[in-house]
C-alpha cells in the first residue's frame, strides 16, 4: 500500500494506484522538496545524480496538474538524446495506463531519426504531453505541426547534457513559442555557467534543489584499479573482457574513435561485441539497443553521452578504458551496475598521469582495489604501485610554523665551486659597505 508519505502530496487516485504497482511506497529527497513546489506552479531547478527518482519528481506533478477535458498540449519534455527521450515516455506510458475511463492522458514520443511525416500525421490530434529530443520537437512546432502555444511547463532533463551537445538552442525555440506564464522545470547532474542566462532567460525565482547522493556509488559495487604499466590498451582491454566473462559488461570510452577501436579489437579476439556512440545512425543504435535489451551481446562499447540516461539491465561489470574527462561521469559509468541489490564491479584502467584524478575520487568517497592481471589472473595488490602514491612537493610550503623544503633541481657539475665564488663576492661586499660607513 502507498504510505502516508505520497497521500499527504494530495495527488489524483491513478498517481497512488500507479505508484502502488511500482512497488514505491516513500518518495526520494529530491520528490518530497519538488513536488509540493511544482504542483503550485514555481519554476524548479533539480540538481542530483542518476538514481535519486528526479523522473517521477516531474511526472507526478505534471500529470495531476493536467486537465484532461482540454484537448490541446499542456507540458513538453525535452531530452538530450532519443534514448533518453524513450526511456522518459515509457516510464510516463507505466503511470498514464492508470487513468480513469473518460479521463486518460494522451501523450506522444517525438524523436529524431523517425519518419517525420508519419510525426506530423499524428499530432492531427494533439496531445496533452509531448515527450522528446530538442530538435524534433522545435522542428515540428516550427512546421506548425505541433501547436506549442497552449504548453505552459517546460521540463528540460539532463540540461547539461543539452547544452555540452549543443541542443540549448532547440529548447530555446521550443521555449519562446510556448505559453507566455512559461512554468519551466531544469534537471541537471551539473549547472555549468554557460547555462546561466538560459535559466535566467526563462525561469522566476526558481526552486533550486541540490540532492547529494548519500553515498557517490552503490555500496555493492567493487571499484578496481588496474596499471597499464606501459601495456597496451587495446591489448588489456580484450584480456580483461576475457578474464571477467560477464553476463553483460559496458566498456566506456571518451571518444567515438576509441569505441569503434575496442569493439572491432573484441571482435577480432572473437567476443561478442557491439558499440553505441553519437556517430551511429539512428536505426542502427535502435537495433543495437535492441539485442542489448535480449541479452544477445555480452559487451556494450560506448561513449558517454550516448550512454547517458539508458536504463539497461542485469549488468555486471563496468570497465573504465580510460578515465573521464569530467570525474562526476565515473560515477554515472559505474552506476550501471549494482542495481537493485545486486552486486557488481568497475574496472578502471590508469596511468601514472591518472594519479591527481583517483585522488580527487577517493577524496569523493571512493574506495579502490588495486590489482593486476596476470597470465589471465587477478592478483590483488597490497598498495597503490609506484607512481601512485603522495605528489612530490615541488615548491616550498608552509604549514604551522614548519617548513617543507622543496626537493633542490638538478644542478651542473662544479656548482659547489661557484657557490662559494658568490658567497666569498657577496662577503667581499658587504665587508666594502660597513668600511664606508665607519668612515
Amino acid at each position: 500500500m502507498i504510505s502516508e508519505n505520497f497521500k499527504r502530496f494530495g495527488l489524483h487516485p491513478f498517481l497512488l494506484e500507479a505508484l502502488d504497482s511500482q512497488g514505491f511506497s516513500k518518495p526520494t529527497e529530491i520528490q518530497e522538496r519538488l513536488i509540493p513546489a511544482i504542483i503550485n506552479g514555481k519554476d524548479v531547478i533539480g540538481q542530483s545524480q542518476t538514481g535519486t527518482g528526479k523522473t517521477l519528481s516531474f511526472f507526478l506533478p505534471i500529470l495531476h496538474v493536467i486537465e484532461p477535458e482540454r484537448k490541446e498540449v499542456q507540458a513538453i519534455v525535452t531530452a538530450p538524446t532519443r534514448e533518453l527521450a524513450t526511456q522518459l515516455f515509457n516510464e510516463l506510458k507505466r503511470i498514464t495506463d492508470h487513468t480513469e475511463e473518460g479521463k486518460s492522458i494522451v501523450s506522444q514520443l517525438l524523436v529524431g531519426g523517425t519518419d517525420k511525416t508519419r510525426s506530423i500525421e499524428k499530432l492531427k490530434n494533439q496531445p496533452h504531453i509531448v515527450v522528446g529530443t530538442a530538435g524534433r520537437i522545435a522542428d515540428l512546432i516550427n512546421e506548425k505541426a505541433l501547436k506549442a502555444y497552449s504548453a505552459n511547463i517546460l521540463v528540460v532533463d539532463e540540461a547539461d547534457q543539452m547544452l555540452d551537445m549543443g541542443f540549448i538552442d532547440d529548447v530555446d525555440r521550443t521555449a519562446s513559442h510556448m505559453a507566455q506564464e512559461l512554468q519551466m522545470l531544469v534537471f541537471s547532474a551539473t549547472i555549468p555557467e554557460k547555462l546561466q542566462p538560459f535559466l535566467k532567460k526563462y525561469m522566476n525565482d526558481p526552486r533550486h534543489v541540490k540532492v547529494e547522493p548519500e553515498k557517490a556509488t552503490a555500496e555493492l559495487i567493487e571499484h578496481k584499479l588496474l596499471p597499464l604499466r606501459h601495456r597496451d590498451r587495446l591489448k588489456m582491454v580484450v584480456e580483461t573482457a576475457q578474464a571477467i566473462n560477464p553476463f553483460l559488461a559496458v566498456i566506456f570510452t571518451n571518444t567515438k574513435d576509441q569505441a569503434e577501436e575496442v569493439t572491432q579489437s573484441l571482435l577480432d579476439a572473437g567476443l561478442n561485441a557491439e558499440r553505441i556512440h553519437g556517430g551511429l545512425q539512428p536505426r542502427e543504435r535502435k537495433q543495437i539497443m535492441k539485442k542489448v535489451r535480449e541479452m544477445k551481446i555480452q559487451y556494450l562499447v560506448a561513449t558517454d553521452l550516448a550512454a547517458r540516461g539508458i536504463d539497461i539491465k542485469g549488468i555486471t561489470h563496468v570497465i573504465n578504458f580510460d578515465l573521464p574527462k569530467d570525474l562526476d561521469f565515473y560515477v554515472h559509468r559505474t552506476g550501471r551496475t549494482a542495481r537493485a541489490g545486486m552486486s557488481g564491479e568497475a574496472i578502471t584502467f590508469y596511468a601514472q598521469t591518472d594519479q591527481q584524478a583517483i585522488e580527487r575520487l577517493v577524496k569523493k568517497g571512493i574506495s579502490f582495489k588495486y590489482v593486476d592481471l596476470k597470465k589471465n589472473e587477478w592478483v590483488t595488490l597490497d598498495k597503490a604501485p609506484v607512481g601512485l602514491g603522495r605528489s612530490p612537493v615541488r615548491k616550498t610550503e608552509t604549514s604551522g610554523n614548519k617548513k617543507a623544503v622543496a626537493k633542490p633541481k638538478k644542478v651542473k657539475p662544479a656548482y659547489k665551486k661557484k657557490a662559494r665564488y658568490r658567497q666569498a663576492k657577496e662577503e667581499q661586499r658587504q665587508r666594502r659597505i660597513k668600511g664606508r660607513s665607519k668612515g
